[in-house]
């Protein structure tokens, strides 16, 4: 009997694989290694292209098996504020806001906490970007 996943189905299938790397990073090396498909056959089967499916093998080969299932860190600026920062300046937007204002402003919370040990050199956009990681709203 034919097996056949239904339209909708077979696109949330492939989206779950596309959402999460490593797992399919781990069935292409899976389906290459258990099989006599080619890699072109199974860039087919996971939709997905030929030039992938060599990388991943490729990786495998040259660097071993966590190269291949997980991404080299990226360059570029490190992060400078952590979990605890973040947690800072979430906690004070989360208070009542000085006297004389009515609520707090992203450019208000950048202000107060450059006054603060460790904060110096923050800005609006850092301000931002956290409050807008944990969806809070200051409207």
């Amino acid at each position: 009997m034919n097996f056949k996943l239904k339209k909708e189905d077979e696109e949330s299938v492939n989206k779950l694989l596309k959402k999460s790397k490593e797992e399919l990073r781990a069935v292409v090396l899976v389906l290459l290694n258990n099989s006599d498909l080619s890699q072109k056959e199974v860039a087919k089967i996971l939709n997905i292209t030929p030039k992938t499916v060599s990388k991943i093998k490729k990786r495998y080969l040259n660097e071993g098996l966590e190269s291949a299932l997980h991404d080299r860190d990226r360059t570029g600026q490190p992060r400078k504020y952590g979990v605890e920062e973040e947690t800072e300046i979430i906690a004070l937007a989360c208070t009542d806001p000085p006297k004389g204002r009515k609520k707090w402003t992203i450019r208000l919370l950048a202000e107060t906490l450059s006054e603060k040990e460790g904060f110096e050199t923050i800005n609006r956009e850092t301000v931002r970007l956290v409050l807008k990681k944990v969806q809070l709203s200051l409207g």
